[in-house]
C-alpha cells in the first residue's frame, strides 16, 4: 500500500463531510492539542509455517508477500499462500464478490482476522506481547465477523473457548492467556463479558440459521451461565446492573453506558439464542428483563443524551451499542441523534474518533471506536456516513495493509497492528452495507 500523504488525508477528511472538516479546524484553533507520540509496533503479522507467526517490523515489508499475511521467501511460502487463498475462497458469496474491491478494505480485514485466529485456541487481540491475549469482548466480535463471513465453525470455536474459561458464576476475567487459559494479571473481572458472549451466540444463530441448533448446543452452558449472571446482576429496585469495568478497562465506581448497554445487548441476545438450546423459560426471563432494562437505560441515560457515566454528560462510543448491529434493528431516533452528537464531540485531528469525549486530549484517533460508528451507521441505513468512516480507516492502514489500533494527530498509524476488534468491525460494517 502506498505511503499516506498529507494531501490524501485532506481528501479523506473532506469526504467525511463538512462537519468533520470544521470540527478538525476547531480543534487546531480553539484547543491546545496534546500531540502524543506513540510508535507503530509492527506493520502486520504473518503466518510462517508450522503454526508460527512473525511480527513484521516497521519498514521491513520484504518479510511479507505483498497483499497477504504470509511470510516471504521461505520454502513453505507457496503452501501458506494456497491455504490463505483457500480460506478466502470458502468465504460467503458476499465476501468473494467484495475481495477485489479497489480499496481492499474487506480483504485486509479478513486477512488480519485470519492471521490472529487460524490455528490458535481462540483469536487474540493482537500479536504484540501485551495484546497476545483473548479479551471476551474482542473474541465475541471476531465470532460475529467470522459467522458473517461464512466461517461458522471458526466462529463457534471462539464461543467454545469462552465457555471453557468462564467462571461457574458466569463472570469473565478481563482477558486470558490462550495457552494457560488463565488471566495474565490481576485486572478486575468484567460484567460486560457475559453480555458480549451472548451477543456473539445470537450473531452465530442469525448468520448461520440452518445450523444454529448444531452450533449452539455445545455451548449451552455458556448461554445459561451468562444469562443467569446478567439476570442476577440487576438491582431489585432500579433494574440496572452494578458499576463494572468496561472496554475502557478502568475500575469504575459509577455505572457506565458501556456496561449497561452490553448487559442489555446480552439479555436481548439471550432471548434469541436460548431457545436453540431448549431453554425456553430462561429465554422468557431474559426477554422480560431486557424490556425493563431498556426502559431504565432510556430513563437514566437517555434524558442526559446517553453519556458515558450515569448522571454524567460526556459522550462515549458505547452509545453505538444501543443500535444495530449490537442493539435493535429498528433504532430509536433519539439514540441516533445521540450517536451523531457523540461522533462530533469525539472527533480527533486526524479525522478518527476517541473512545469518548472525556478521553485524554492527546490528539489520538482510535480505530475500533471509529469502526463502531461505521458499523452503527451501516446497520441503520446511513450508508454515506458509514462509507466515509470506512474510507478513513482504509487510508490509515499500515503500509502492509493492516488496521492499527491508533492513528496519531498527523495521520500516522500507531501502536498495535493488526488489531482484531477493528478488523472484525470492518467486516461487520461491510456486511451491513451489502444488506442495506
Amino acid at each position: 500500500m502506498a505511503p499516506m500523504t498529507l494531501s490524501r488525508r485532506r481528501v479523506v477528511l473532506g469526504g467525511a463531510g463538512v462537519l468533520a472538516y470544521g470540527a478538525t479546524a476547531h480543534w487546531s484553533i480553539t484547543q491546545r492539542i496534546m500531540r502524543a507520540e506513540v510508535p507503530l509496533y509492527s506493520e502486520t503479522v504473518v503466518l510462517a509455517g508450522g503454526g508460527s507467526r512473525l511480527l513484521v517490523p516497521v519498514g521491513q515489508l520484504d518479510v511479507v508477500v505483498p497483499g497477504t499475511r504470509v511470510v516471504a521467501g521461505r520454502p513453505q511460502t507457496g503452501r501458506l499462500l494456497e491455504d490463505e487463498q483457500e480460506w478466502l475462497g470458502t468465504c460467503a458469496p458476499w465476501v468473494r464478490r467484495g475481495l477485489d474491491a479497489p480499496d481492499g478494505l474487506l480483504r485486509s480485514a479478513l486477512l488480519d482476522l485470519r492471521a490472529l485466529s487460524v490455528g490458535l485456541p481462540v483469536s487474540v487481540a493482537g500479536w504484540s506481547d501485551r495484546w497476545r491475549y483473548a479479551w471476551p469482548r474482542d473474541v465475541s466480535f471476531v465470532a460475529s465477523a467470522l459467522a458473517r463471513a461464512g466461517h461458522p465453525e471458526h466462529a463457534a470455536r471462539q464461543l467454545a473457548f469462552l465457555q471453557g474459561v468462564q467462571r461457574p458464576d458466569g463472570w469473565f476475567e478481563a482477558r486470558y492467556d490462550i495457552t494457560s487459559r488463565r488471566p495474565p494479571d490481576d485486572r478486575v473481572a468484567q460484567l460486560d463479558g457475559s453480555g458480549w458472549a451472548l451477543w456473539a451466540a445470537s450473531q452465530l444463530a442469525t448468520h448461520a440459521p440452518d445450523r444454529a441448533v448444531e452450533l449452539l448446543a455445545p455451548v449451552r452452558r455458556l448461554l445459561v451461565r451468562s444469562s443467569r449472571r446478567l439476570l442476577a446482576s440487576l438491582d431489585a429496585q432500579t433494574a440496572l446492573p452494578p458499576a463494572s469495568s468496561d472496554y475502557w478497562e478502568l475500575v469504575e465506581r459509577t455505572l457506565t453506558l458501556g456496561t449497561a448497554a452490553a448487559v442489555l445487548a446480552g439479555l436481548r441476545s439471550a432471548a434469541q439464542a436460548l431457545p436453540f438450546v431448549g431453554e425456553m423459560a430462561l429465554a422468557d426471563r431474559t426477554r422480560a428483563a431486557s424490556d425493563v432494562l431498556a426502559r431504565q437505560v432510556r430513563h437514566h441515560f437517555g434524558r442526559h443524551g446517553y453519556p458515558r457515566l450515569l448522571g454524567g454528560s460526556a459522550a462515549d462510543a458505547a452509545v453505538t451499542f444501543l443500535v444495530a448491529p449490537i442493539g435493535p434493528t429498528e433504532p430509536d431516533v433519539e439514540v441516533l441523534s445521540a450517536i451523531d452528537r457523540a461522533q462530533t464531540s469525539m472527533l480527533r485531528p486526524a479525522g478518527g474518533l476517541a473512545p469518548g469525549a472525556s478521553w485524554k486530549n492527546d490528539g489520538v484517533s482510535w480505530t475500533p471506536e471509529t469502526a463502531l460508528f461505521a458499523a452503527a451507521w451501516a446497520a441503520t441505513g446511513h450508508r454515506s456516513r458509514a462509507q466515509a468512516l470506512l474510507g478513513w480507516l482504509g487510508e490509515h492502514r499500515t503500509e502492509a495493509g493492516s488496521f492499527p489500533e491508533k492513528v496519531l494527530h498527523d495521520g500516522r498509524p500507531a501502536a498495535v497492528a493488526p488489531l482484531a476488534w477493528t478488523a472484525s468491525l470492518v467486516v461487520i460494517a461491510q456486511h451491513e452495507l451489502t444488506r442495506g
